[in-house]
């Protein structure tokens, strides 16, 4: 839920004035194992996603090629060339959201040739990319994480059972 403040002006100077002022922003905190520049990314993208909408969804944007490129080892030429290699690796319904993702973001890095069109980000698309980034770090990063902590823990108990049943 997004807290917003609504002044508005009383006396002659100011009676028609009417301000929003909004949260500075609504990032989560991430664990310091997902990479340093992906959350800085995530964090600027949602300090700004009501200031500048396009400028937001361009930092979820870098925020998800940061990932492809660190989660999944892509490294090519463009994010599309990225995306595309993860396509069948991931299911088809999450392929398409991400290369929706690239393409509103590109709205905001890249200018239309015809430089009198005019294409805007509203807020709620560009939280609906934040939303997007902070389902990826919690599927790929911190699912991974736990997933290994499990693992390890399982695998030490059963060395240290395997250790006692011998000892007897």
């Amino acid at each position: 839920m997004k807290s917003t403040i609504k002044v508005t002006g009383v006396g002659n100077q100011v009676k028609d004035m009417t301000s929003n002022f909004y949260p500075n922003s609504v990032a989560k905190q991430f664990p310091d194992y997902i990479p340093e520049q992906i959350r800085n990314d995530y964090q600027e993208a949602c300090a700004i996603v009501n200031l500048s909408p396009k400028a937001s969804a361009t930092l979820s944007r870098r925020c998800l090629q940061g990932m492809i490129r660190d989660f999944w080892k892509i490294s090519k030429g463009s994010l599309y060339d990225e995306i595309s290699e993860l396509n069948g690796k991931i299911p088809a319904d999450l392929w398409s959201a991400l290369d929706g993702l690239r393409k509103l973001g590109n709205i905001g890095a890249h200018m239309e040739k015809d430089t009198s069109v005019i294409i805007d980000i509203d807020p709620s698309e560009a939280e609906n990319l934040i939303v997007l980034i902070e389902l990826l770090m919690k599927e790929w990063y911190i699912n991974r994480h736990e997933r290994d902590n499990l693992f390890s823990k399982i695998l030490t108990t059963t060395a240290q059972k395997q250790a006692e049943k011998k000892g007897k």
